[in-house]
């Protein structure tokens, strides 16, 4: 009992007796089992993650974060990663990690027809799901999407933009759709004309095709829904003889390890994954514990000004015109 209670970081210990029990534990190179753990408190310390499309810069960033969170409470993640939405596959996903005896789960779903079919498979688990808009029955945590995509149309606004296009995600994602309807609104509550966006597969291949075909009419500025497609966007736009940021603004979202040091310096929106990855299994293990947790949990995200935004050509001989 005296060295469960050390171990586990109970308060009412003597430093002395704390001391013998860590000299014995470091003399004799004692472990925990984790088999013996389970067996006595009923719990695996285990969490499982269902993750959509994992090789994408967002969900396989966010598992990593994750996965560290969980280290440093002493909870393993077992991984189950779907490329596509098969159905068969996502219920073998699920079997398996129930199977494994895990405490809870989480979703990091990108896709809403993912999510559709895995929710009636985690019932009774307790279950939290990586994505903004909140969803009955699950718990909810993510970066707040609108809220990074409004920062990132407004500084365009700002700027002086009128005409803002947007380059979306796929349509079936809900990050993509939340940033999409973010753009939207912020041009409505401007009087700004709305367009149709254009949609991409959040590929930087994608982005360039958009971009040599992507028609301005006018337009200045291009929100672009991930990093990798306004690398694309960029790099098509300039094969076109259209300068960045010169003659049209481009703001991404992610803020990749390389927006950085895209030609020009890519501004965008940060997502601070390491808070995100904590408080998935702070709110997660409160569940699997029994107590209260939020049914909603939002991070700020950070909008990053770099060289691919300025104002508007015209704007800006105006400006010099005047001496402002």
């Amino acid at each position: 009992m005296t060295v469960s209670r050390v171990l586990n970081g109970h308060p009412n210990i003597r430093e002395s007796t704390r001391k013998k029990v860590m000299d014995a534990i470091d003399e004799l190179n004692y472990t925990r089992s984790s088999i013996a753990r389970a067996l006595a408190t009923n719990r695996s310390r285990r969490i499982g993650a269902i993750v959509d499309d994992a090789d994408q810069f967002g969900p396989s960033s966010t598992l990593r974060a994750i996965e560290e969170a969980a280290r440093e409470r002493g909870y393993a993640v077992s991984v189950f990663s779907s490329g596509d939405s098969d159905d068969g596959r996502i219920e073998a996903g699920v079997t398996d990690l129930v199977t494994q005896g895990i405490d809870g789960l989480c979703v990091i779903a990108p896709r809403a027809s993912s999510l559709d079919v895995l929710r009636p498979h985690a019932a009774g688990l307790p279950t939290l799901v990586v994505k903004e808009q909140p969803d009955a029955g699950m718990h909810t945590v993510s970066v707040d999407q609108r809220a990074g995509a409004t920062a990132a149309v407004r500084h365009l606004i700002e700027l002086g933009h009128r005409s803002i296009l947007h380059v979306a995600g796929p349509d079936d994602w809900f990050d993509a759709k939340a940033r999409a309807e973010a753009w939207r609104t912020c041009l409505a509550e401007d009087g700004l004309p709305v367009s149709e966006p254009m949609t991409g597969d959040w590929s930087s291949n994608s982005g360039y095709e958009i971009g040599r075909a992507l028609q301005l009419e006018g337009a200045t500025a291009v929100f672009v829904a991930n990093d990798q497609m306004a690398l694309g966007v960029i790099h098509g736009l300039t094969e076109r003889g259209i300068r960045v940021p010169e003659d049209v603004s481009v703001v991404g979202f992610d803020d990749v390890p390389d927006a950085r040091h895209y030609r020009p310096p890519l501004t965008t929106v940060r997502q601070d994954f390491v808070a995100l990855g904590r408080l998935v299994i702070a709110e997660l293990l409160a569940a699997v514990e029994g107590e209260e947790v939020t049914q909603r949990g939002l991070i700020d995200p950070e909008l990053i000004l770099r060289a691919s935004t300025a104002p508007p050509r015209t704007e800006r001989i105006s400006s010099a015109m005047t001496g402002r």
